[in-house]
C-alpha cells in the first residue's frame, strides 16, 4: 500500500489482548457468584514503516447473547493509545469491571474522531472512521463465561487490510479488519505487600526450577501484584534493593480464575 508519495507497505498486524477476560468469583453474596471480573487489555506488534499509530477510544461495549442489548462495561479507560507503544508484550487496559456470567456474543469498541498515522519521515495522515463511530467495531466472540474462571481473548486487528485509500482523494479510512485468535482459560493473579514500603523490593514468582515472573514494589504503600500468571505452587523471593534488610521467602498457591494473597512480609535486617 502506497501513502502519499511514499512507497511503503504498510503492514501492521496488532494483537488486541481484548484480553484476559478476567472471570473471577468472589463468593461475597449470592450475587456475586453470578457474577464475572472483565478485563480488558490492548496490545501491538511492531511495524517498521510506522512510527505511529493512534486510535481514539471512547467506549467499550459487550453484547451477552441478546444482539438488541450492549451494555457499556463500567470503567472502562477511555483515551487516545498510540498502538506502536504497545509492543513487545507490554499493554494497557481497556476495561476492568463486573459483568454477569453468561454467553459473550459481541465485544465493540466505539472510536471517537482522532485516529490517525505517523509515518517515518513524520508525515500525518489523518485514519477517518464513519461506521465505527457510529455503531463501533464489532468483534464476533460467542463464548460462555462462567464465575471462577479466568479466560484469555485474544483478537488479531490487521492494520495492513484496515487502512483503505479513498479513492484519488488521498484520504484514508479506517475500517477495521479483526478476528478472533483464541479464546481459552488462563490463570490467577497474585498480589501481596512488603514492609517497610520505604525499602523497594524485588519479587520472583518461582515454580520449580523456573522463574515465571517478576516485579517491583511501588514505592507508596509497598504493594506488588502478577497479573495472569499459571494456576500452581510457587516460591516467592523477595530481594530487597536496601541490602541492610535480609531476603526473604515465602510459598503461595494460585489458584485458575483467583487472585491470591501472599501474607504480608516484614523485612529484617
Amino acid at each position: 500500500m502506497k501513502v502519499n508519495s511514499h512507497a511503503m507497505n504498510f503492514c501492521v498486524v496488532l494483537t488486541l489482548l481484548c484480553s484476559t477476560i478476567i472471570i473471577s468469583c468472589e463468593k461475597k453474596t449470592s450475587d456475586d457468584s453470578a457474577k464475572a471480573n472483565l478485563q480488558i487489555r490492548l496490545t501491538d506488534s511492531p511495524d517498521p514503516n510506522v512510527s505511529e499509530v493512534w486510535i481514539d477510544v471512547k467506549d467499550v461495549l459487550i453484547n451477552l447473547g441478546d444482539t438488541s442489548s450492549w451494555t457499556s462495561v463500567i470503567g472502562s479507560h477511555a483515551g487516545e493509545y498510540n498502538l506502536l507503544d504497545l509492543t513487545n508484550g507490554k499493554d494497557t487496559i481497556l476495561s476492568d469491571a463486573e459483568i454477569p456470567a453468561g454467553t459473550i456474543s459481541q465485544i465493540r469498541l466505539l472510536l471517537g474522531d482522532n485516529n490517525y498515522l505517523i509515518t517515518k519521515t513524520g508525515e500525518k495522515i489523518d485514519l477517518t472512521t464513519p461506521s465505527a463511530q457510529q455503531s463501533g467495531l464489532k468483534v464476533q466472540v460467542n463464548e460462555d463465561v462462567t464465575g471462577g474462571q479466568l479466560y484469555r481473548l485474544i483478537l488479531d486487528f490487521d492494520a495492513g487490510k484496515s487502512i483503505v485509500k479513498a479513492g484519488n482523494s488521498g484520504n484514508f479510512i479506517l475500517k477495521p479488519v479483526i478476528r478472533v485468535i483464541s479464546f481459552m482459560p488462563s490463570g490467577g493473579n497474585l498480589k501481596g505487600v512488603v514492609l517497610p514500603d520505604s525499602v523497594r523490593t524485588s519479587i520472583f514468582a518461582i515454580n520449580g526450577a523456573d522463574t515465571i515472573a517478576s516485579t517491583y514494589t511501588d514505592t507508596t504503600n509497598g504493594n506488588f501484584l502478577f497479573n495472569d500468571i499459571p494456576a500452581g505452587t510457587y516460591s516467592l523471593s523477595y530481594l530487597p534493593t536496601d541490602t541492610s534488610f535480609k531476603e526473604a521467602q515465602q510459598t503461595v498457591s494460585v489458584a485458575l480464575g483467583a487472585t491470591a494473597v501472599a501474607d504480608t512480609v516484614v523485612l529484617e535486617k
